[in-house]
């Protein structure tokens, strides 16, 4: 059976343990913070029920693995051992939670403000290296933040857990040095409360997301003017905070519009594939495209025969791009579009002026938050990318 050394030596053979956390990582149990009835992602995806009582080998191999684990379906409306394709918390990858700690860079006497308790894992982790004092976390769901009190007082640790709304932090023992978030910010999102409570030269590690998709590690320092700046550090997929959660359900519904639709045709020379699916195209596509999503439906028999659905909730626009073999071997792709936005021009232009900047990879892209606004650019404030107010 896998224990929690497996787990150690499996991420310092690859690397993925930094000198500063060997020590914490080592001592602090994960399994000791992940429900014994959770669910893990089968072959095809879908989060599978994992019982530790029925399979105590198939649960220590998952959980002392270097793998997410879910720990919450629907914000609880899923009861284990029902499945849906909704996860609402887990816990996060460990060699992905070591990666942001290490961003972080913490170091003694400093104080820290999680946001998203979930397991309590992270919380123990700092507690452990900071002191039980120095480390305030945040959860909203009252169900989690009482799951993870137990977890981290079984484990001997006792940091501030607060129930409520991470969003607006926790004034009461700001300024803090450290905040990091476990839960993904919308872009142009990130709150505010998060600079404010933070002192000048205070660090934020904040995952963020974009309404395409695409989602990064953000790193950002504040400064004495309150205002912040920093970088994209590295690819990170969180669940959102729930206020930025992206609407679901409409995929259909703007489906069933365009399948309706008797729109001519226009073609394109961007193949669907580049705005979706590569790296570096489909962030530039979503931080200059705000607020569309997009929806892929393969045919049934042909893996080649494929349409990507691009819609835009409030403004009720959409489009369609259809793939053929015909249509990659002529470079020329048909596309109907209908609304006030263009939404596949809209997506045309995004990744041309990727493609005119040299096909920089996230990494390349910085932020800025100032006055109110937050402005994502290419290596320098200079080369804006997207504002949002």
């Amino acid at each position: 059976m896998r224990t929690h050394a497996d787990l150690v030596a499996a991420l310092r053979t690859s690397d993925a343990v930094p000198a500063t956390w060997a020590e914490v990582f080592t001592s602090v149990d994960r399994g000791a913070f992940v429900p014994a009835r959770c669910w893990v992602d089968d072959r095809t995806g879908r989060p599978a029920p994992l019982d530790r009582a029925a399979d105590p080998d198939g649960w220590a191999a998952a959980v002392y693995s270097d793998r997410p684990i879910v720990t919450q379906l629907g914000d609880g409306a899923t009861v284990w051992p029902a499945t849906s394709r909704n996860p609402t918390s887990s816990a996060s990858q460990p060699s992905l939670v070591l990666s942001m700690l290490d961003a972080l860079d913490v170091e003694p006497g400093q104080r820290v403000l999680e946001i998203g308790t979930g397991t309590g894992y992270n919380a123990a982790l700092l507690a452990s290296r900071l002191g039980d004092e120095q480390v305030v976390t945040v959860e909203l769901d009252a169900e989690l933040a009482d799951r993870a009190r137990q977890a981290l007082k079984d484990a001997g640790l006792d940091p501030v857990v607060v129930t409520g709304d991470g969003a607006a932090g926790h004034p009461d023992r700001a300024p803090y040095d450290r905040v990091v978030a476990t839960a993904a910010v919308a872009a142009g999102r990130i709150p505010q409360a998060w600079i404010e409570q933070t002192r000048p030269g205070g660090r934020l590690v904040v995952p963020w997301r974009t309404t395409w998709g695409a989602g990064v590690l953000v790193t950002l320092v504040v400064h004495d003017d309150g205002t912040a700046t920093g970088s994209v550090a590295g690819d990170a997929f969180f669940m959102p905070l729930r206020d930025h959660r992206t609407p679901w359900g409409h995929a259909a519904r703007f489906g069933r519009l365009a399948e309706d639709s008797d729109l001519p045709a226009t073609t394109t020379g961007l193949p669907p594939n580049r705005a979706v699916y590569d790296r570096g195209g489909s962030f530039a596509v979503g931080v200059q495209v705000p607020d569309v999503q997009h929806s892929v439906a393969h045919d049934d028999t042909d893996p080649d025969v494929w349409e990507l659905l691009l819609f835009h909730v409030d403004s009720g626009s959409w489009a369609t791009v259809q793939t053929t073999p015909d249509a990659t071997a002529a470079s020329r792709f048909d596309v109907r579009q209908h609304g006030p936005r263009r939404l596949w021009d809209e997506v045309e232009a995004a990744h041309d002026w990727w493609h005119r900047h040299g096909e920089p990879d996230p990494d390349r892209f910085g932020m800025t938050l100032a006055g109110g606004r937050q402005t994502m650019w290419l290596d320098t404030p200079e080369t804006e990318a997207h504002i949002s107010e």
